[in-house]
C-alpha cells in the first residue's frame, strides 16, 4: 500500500470523511475531488454535525420513534447549535436570530449539508419531528406576516423555544389545494375559523399554526385562499395525534377549528393572495424532501453493504453473491445519479435571482422529488430483501431497514405526490420552453 503523504505529493486526492463505507457518503467525501460547490465552511459545518448524530443521536432514534416523541431537549440542543434558522431559506434571520454563530452566511448547500447528516439516522420521523414543520411553517411568516406578528412568532420558533407548523391538508383536499373548505369569516377586527386540516406534521406539539383558510366563496377557488396565524392556546383549537405507518415521532395530527377568534392582525399577507404564496413555499419544501430521502436510500444501501458483508449463505458472505452485488450496483448508479441532480439543482437556487428560482426551478424540483422518492422506495425494498427477516423486526440489526420501508410514501406524497409531480414537472418545463421559443422569434424577426 502506498503512503497517502506520498499520493497526496504526486496530486493525488487521499481527502477523506467518515468511515469510507463503498458510497456510504457523497462521493467528495471519499478522496473524489470536490465538484466546486463546497469549501471549508460547509467542511467545518459536516464535522460539526456528525459526531452529534453518532454520539447524541444515533443510540436514541429507535427507543425516541417508538416513543412517538423527540425529546425537547433534543431539539433545543439544535437550536442552540445555531441550525434551525439555516432551513428557512436564505439569507440568514439575522434581525431575529442574529449574527450566524457559524461565523459565516450560510448558502444552499450547507442547508444540503444540513439534511444529508441529520439524515443518517435512517429515520423520517426524526427529520420531520425537528424541522417538519420548521421548514415549511416558519417561512410564510418570516416574509409576508405583519411586523407584531414577525416579533411575537418568528425569534422564538428558531431559538427552539417554541414551535411552528403549517396546516395546509384536509380530510377532502389534499394536492388539489385549490378545494379547501376551511373557512375564515371576517368579522370586524378578527376572523372566525371553522374547518378541519389533517396529517398535520408537528401539529400535535407545536405551538404555532401556518393555516390556510378560505376566506372567498367555494366557487372562487385558488383565489379565495389566504394565511393565517393560528395560536393553539386560542379557544376552539383542538388536536390529536394520528397514528401513521411511519414517522412516528413527527407529531402527525388531526387538527380541529370550532369557532376559533383570531385576530385579523394575524393575516399572512393580503386576503385572498395565499395560494400563490403556499405554491411560492413548496420549492423550498421538496427540495428539503429531496435532501432527506436521497439520504435514506444511501442509508439503505450502506446497511445492506455492511449486512451482506458480514451474513454468509451457502458457504459464502451474501456480497460473493451475484445477485446481491447487483442489487447493491442499481442501488448504487440511482443514489449516485440523483445526488448528481441535487446537487444541481442546488447550484441553481443558490446562484439564480430568486424570481428567477421561482419561475424556472418549480417543473424540475418536481421531478426531482419523483426520482428521489423512486429511487427511495426501490432501495428500501431491495435492502430489506437483503436483510430478510431482520428487516421485518423492529429494532436490531435491521432497524434503520426496517423503519425506513414503513416510510416510503411518507416522503411520496407529502409535499406533492408522485402523479402530481410528474404533471407539474412537464406543464411547468414546457411553458418554460414555449416562453424561450417566442423570445427567439421575436430575436430573429428584429435581426431581419
Amino acid at each position: 500500500m502506498m503512503d497517502p503523504k506520498m499520493l497526496a505529493k504526486m496530486g493525488i486526492n487521499v481527502e477523506t470523511f467518515g468511515d469510507m463505507n463503498a458510497f456510504g457518503d457523497p462521493n467528495w467525501y471519499q478522496a473524489f475531488n470536490n465538484p466546486g460547490y463546497y469549501n471549508e465552511t460547509h467542511k467545518s459545518l459536516r464535522a460539526l454535525i456528525r459526531p452529534f448524530v453518532d454520539e447524541e443521536l444515533m443510540p436514541n432514534i429507535h427507543e425516541w420513534d417508538e416513543a412517538y416523541k423527540i425529546p425537547q431537549e433534543v431539539y433545543q440542543k439544535i437550536g442552540q447549535m445555531g441550525l434551525l434558522p439555516m432551513t428557512v431559506g436564505r439569507p440568514w434571520p439575522k434581525k431575529f436570530a442574529g449574527e450566524c454563530p457559524l461565523g459565516y452566511e450560510p448558502d444552499y448547500f450547507h442547508e444540503l449539508v444540513l439534511y444529508d447528516e441529520l439524515s443518517r439516522t435512517g429515520s423520517g420521523g426524526f427529520l420531520w419531528g425537528l424541522a417538519g414543520g420548521l421548514v415549511i411553517g416558519l417561512p410564510p411568516v418570516l416574509k409576508w406576516a405583519t411586523p407584531e406578528v414577525k416579533e411575537k412568532v418568528v425569534a422564538p420558533v428558531l431559538k427552539a423555544e417554541k414551535v411552528i407548523c403549517l396546516a395546509i391538508t384536509e380530510p377532502m383536499a389534499g394536492s388539489d389545494v385549490a378545494q379547501l373548505r376551511c373557512t375564515a369569516k371576517k368579522e370586524g377586527d378578527f376572523y372566525i375559523v371553522n374547518g378541519e386540516k389533517k396529517w398535520i406534521t408537528n401539529g400535535i406539539f407545536a405551538d404555532y399554526f401556518t393555516v390556510a383558510v378560505r376566506t372567498g366563496s367555494q366557487k372562487d377557488g385558488m383565489k379565495g385562499l389566504s394565511l393565517l396565524l393560528i395560536e393553539k392556546s386560542m379557544p376552539g383549537v383542538t388536536t390529536r395525534k394520528m397514528k401513521c405507518s411511519g414517522v412516528w415521532s413527527s407529531g402527525t395530527t388531526y387538527i380541529t377549528f370550532d369557532d376559533v377568534k383570531v385576530p385579523a392582525k394575524n393575516l399572512i399577507g393580503k386576503e385572498n393572495a395565499g395560494f400563490k404564496m403556499i405554491m411560492a413555499n413548496f420549492n423550498h419544501e421538496r427540495f428539503a424532501i429531496c435532501c432527506m430521502t436521497n439520504r435514506f436510500s444511501r442509508v439503505c444501501l450502506e446497511e445492506a453493504l455492511k449486512f451482506s458483508s458480514k451474513r454468509k449463505t451457502f458457504g459464502k458472505a451474501l456480497i460473493q453473491h451475484d445477485v446481491i452485488r447487483w442489487k447493491l450496483g442499481e442501488m448504487v448508479r440511482q443514489i449516485e445519479s440523483t445526488h448528481a441532480w441535487l446537487e444541481n439543482l442546488t447550484y441553481q437556487m443558490q446562484t439564480m435571482h430568486h424570481m428567477e428560482a421561482t419561475m424556472k426551478l418549480g417543473g424540475s424540483t418536481a421531478l426531482l422529488k419523483v426520482q428521489c422518492t423512486k429511487v427511495f422506495e426501490y432501495c428500501a425494498r431491495e435492502a430489506a430483501q437483503i436483510f430478510g427477516g431482520l428487516a421485518y423486526s423492529r429494532g436490531g440489526q435491521g432497524e434503520k431497514v426496517e423503519r425506513l420501508s414503513r416510510e416510503v410514501r411518507a416522503m411520496a406524497v407529502p409535499g406533492g405526490s408522485e402523479e402530481i409531480m410528474l404533471d407539474l414537472g412537464i406543464r411547468q418545463s414546457k411553458k418554460l420552453a414555449d416562453m424561450a421559443q417566442k423570445i427567439l422569434v421575436k430575436q430573429h424577426k428584429a435581426k431581419l
